[in-house]
């Protein structure tokens, strides 16, 4: 996994803003439509924290020792949220669409291949976190 690749292409999708939440939640809705029950009505405040926690992961890709604690607690809070196991190859697959939409010609095999890896790695540190008692 290329950690800079990953810093410079979020970089890029980042600069659309809140967009890119509104995409994300579009696409995992229409492909997920139970999961929708789960968020807010009004999204505007999960959109912020989305955009927040990527960016935050992805400017410590790089940083395990680091990351770890924040992913943990991550996976504890959302565990409160109903998010169990089998939700997050459903937000991955989300995730991937909306990176790809906002990469454009620039996503290829290498950049996907580098994002599935990172994001299986949040993935399993949350998803293992979540049995955890949130602090």
């Amino acid at each position: 996994m290329d950690a800079q690749r990953l810093k410079e292409n979020f970089a890029m999708v980042d600069a659309n803003g809140i967009e890119v939440a509104e995409y994300f939640y579009a696409d995992l809705f229409g492909r997920e439509p139970q999961l929708r029950p789960m968020f807010p009505a009004a999204m505007t405040k999960q959109h912020e924290k989305l955009l927040g926690a990527l960016s935050h992961i992805v400017s410590m890709v790089d940083d395990a020792p680091g990351l770890v604690p924040f992913l943990r607690d991550l996976g504890r809070r959302h565990s409160l949220f109903g998010v169990v196991r089998e939700h997050y190859p459903m937000v991955g697959a989300s995730l991937m669409t909306t990176l790809a939409y906002f990469t454009g010609q620039d996503w290829d095999e290498d950049l996907e291949r580098d994002w599935q890896t990172a994001y299986s790695q949040v993935a399993q540190v949350m998803s293992e976190a979540a049995t955890e008692p949130a602090i």
